[in-house]
Formats: structure tokens, C-alpha cells, sequence
């Protein structure tokens, strides 16, 4: 592949994200990183398997499992409610070790900063062990709650636990689809 045919996989998902980015950010989600896939990422609409992030996000919020074809109205649902994921290592790793996040988080701190989130949620233990502490002495709004990522038999923890973190940051659904 010579490096003009080269895909530009960040942009791409930067590109789908800007599309759903709400005016004002009510809730922030942290996660890890964009999956290994480059077919998949949270803000792509068309994702025919393994899109648990999206799906058990939507379901923690909005109450109701996610249906095949609706994601691009559920994403504009969620930017509507001022809803936004970011992640705190941008490109596509695979299974990230704390010494390959830590480097992430002052960009991260810097990210989260410019969105003037009302509250953070993080996504995924590690997230939390590397970015929480970063996070609250820079005076973001970051519920301080280690929430495992909905796979591996960890969906129904994470709807518990993502669920309690919407309640304690103040979020409420408006139902609006």
C-alpha cells in the first residue's frame, strides 16, 4: 500500500464524532481506545457486530436496548442530550497497558477541558486507575466510579454500575429520539 492509499482511520473517527458532538456537553464518557477494528468505533453508523459501547451506553441511558438500524437516530439522541464520548488513547491499540495510557493523559486533561463537560463518566477500570486522579485535580467534574466495559460477561455490572454514575453526576434522560 503506497502512503497516498493509506486510510486515515483517526480521522475518519474524528470525522463521525464531530457529527454527534453536542453544543453544550452535559455528560462525557471516557473510554480506553477505539477498537483494534477500523470498521468499528462508537460514532460509525453502520457497525454489524461487536458494538457492546454503543449499545450498552444506550441502554444505560436512555432504558431500552438499542435496535438494529436505529443507531444513527439514537446517536443523535444522545447529542441531544448532550451526550459525547471521547477516548483517552486516540489511536487504535490493542489492549493498552497503564505505561501506554499514562502518556494520554495530559492530552486528555486537555481535551476534557476545552469540552466544558457538566459531569465525566470513565469507561473501563483502567481509565479510571490512569485518568481519574489527573482529571479531579484539574477541577473536572469526573464521578469517581471504576466501571468495567460492557463485554466479556460485564454487561450487566456495567449497566449497574454506569447507571448509578449517570444518577450521582446529575444527567437525566429527556427520552428524546
Amino acid at each position: 500500500m503506497t502512503p497516498a492509499m493509506k486510510v486515515d482511520h483517526l480521522a475518519e473517527r474524528k470525522a463521525a464524532a464531530k457529527k454527534y458532538k453536542p453544543k453544550d456537553v452535559e455528560l462525557l464518557l471516557i473510554a480506553e481506545a477505539p477498537p483494534c477494528a477500523t470498521d468499528r468505533y462508537f460514532y460509525f453508523e453502520d457497525v454489524d457486530q461487536h458494538d457492546w459501547l454503543y449499545r450498552y451506553v444506550w441502554e444505560g441511558l436512555a432504558g431500552e436496548k438499542a435496535q438494529k438500524g436505529e443507531k444513527a437516530a439514537n446517536l443523535k439522541a444522545l447529542r441531544d442530550a448532550g451526550v459525547f464520548l471521547i477516548d483517552l488513547h486516540e489511536e487504535n491499540v490493542s489492549s493498552p497497558k497503564m505505561a501506554q495510557l499514562a502518556p494520554c493523559v495530559p492530552d486528555l486533561v486537555k481535551r476534557a477541558k476545552a469540552l466544558k463537560p457538566r459531569s465525566i463518566i470513565l469507561i473501563k477500570s483502567i481509565v479510571h486507575d490512569a485518568s481519574f486522579a489527573a482529571l479531579e485535580v484539574a477541577g473536572l467534574p469526573v464521578i469517581d466510579e471504576r466501571i468495567p466495559f460492557p463485554a466479556s460477561g460485564q454487561q450487566k455490572k456495567f449497566l449497574e454500575l454506569f447507571r448509578g454514575a449517570a444518577k450521582a453526576s446529575g444527567f437525566r434522560w429527556n427520552g428524546s429520539r
